[in-house]
């Protein structure tokens, strides 16, 4: 009876080690593929966050002012490796007539007012290969659509990093001008030369100017001058003849009265 109530003991303390064993073999059993799992899910999430540290970083402000530097450099290199004066030297492209070549030439013109060839030069160019009227025509479309592409390449990539720099008094009195008065601003800085083309178009990037006020000022601004030198460019041939004449007299008179007025007004823009 002993022998029995021994052995019945021994089988009953032996008992619990058994089950503890057997829970074990089970909880590992459950407990292996969810780790299994678990282990694929925390590297995915660690490549999306390497990847969204690595998003923020391209487009930080800085990131995308570095891009905008590339891209103008890039721009610039291309129009001095290609030499469009060439075109004026060759002749236009035979294949091309008409609106075609219109339209292409405006397309050309805006793209090199955004890698800084002086629009003087584009708009003699007009006025030499289509005329008056239809040079004249063909460099406001390319002025307004090279106008066009710098604004947003400048608000885009470029804004969000130079606008903390405008720290100096007078960089702070030409954005509050830029940003408060743009139209009237923009319509100034066009019809009368001498602050470039390029630098107007990113200055007005970087302030809070809108669109519609800036391309209209641009278009309607731009009338003139580049009037003016599309006659210049189209009676070339005839420098004595009335036209080329009043051409000119229209080129020089501008920018005489706009050098004037910059030099009245630095005092008043260093004040601010």
């Amino acid at each position: 009876m002993l022998d029995a109530t021994l052995r019945s003991g021994g089988t009953a303390t032996a008992a619990p080690p058994a089950a503890v064993t057997e829970l074990a073999v089970a909880a590992d059993q459950v407990a292996g593929p969810e780790i299994s799992v678990a282990a694929p899910a925390v590297r995915a999430a660690e490549r999306t966050d390497l990847s969204g540290r690595l998003l923020r970083a391209l487009l930080s402000p800085w990131s995308r002012l570095c891009l905008l530097v590339v891209l103008l450099a890039a721009a610039a290199s291309s129009v001095l490796l290609f030499d469009p004066q060439r075109l004026l030297a060759d002749g236009w492209p035979p294949q091309l007539g008409g609106a075609a070549a219109a339209v292409a030439f405006a397309v050309a013109y805006g793209l090199c007012t955004v890698a800084f060839v002086p629009r003087p030069l584009l708009n003699l160019a007009a006025g030499a290969v289509f005329g008056s009227q239809l040079g004249l025509g063909t460099a406001l479309v390319g002025t307004v659509l090279g106008a066009g592409v710098a604004f947003g390449l400048g608000r885009i990539l470029g804004q969000d990093a130079l606008r903390p720099l405008l720290r100096a008094r007078w960089l702070k009195a030409a954005d509050g001008q830029l940003s408060r008065h743009g139209f009237r601003s923009m319509m100034v800085a066009r019809l009368f030369p001498g602050v470039p083309f390029w630098a107007a178009n990113y200055c007005a990037a970087v302030s809070r100017m809108g669109w519609l006020p800036f391309l209209a000022a641009t278009a309607l601004g731009s009338i003139p001058n580049t009037a003016a030198y599309a006659v210049a460019g189209a009676r070339a041939s005839s420098p004595t003849s009335p036209a080329f004449l009043i051409a000119m007299a229209l080129i020089t008179v501008p920018a005489l009265v706009g050098t004037v007025v910059a030099w009245r007004k630095r005092h008043h823009l260093r004040g601010h």
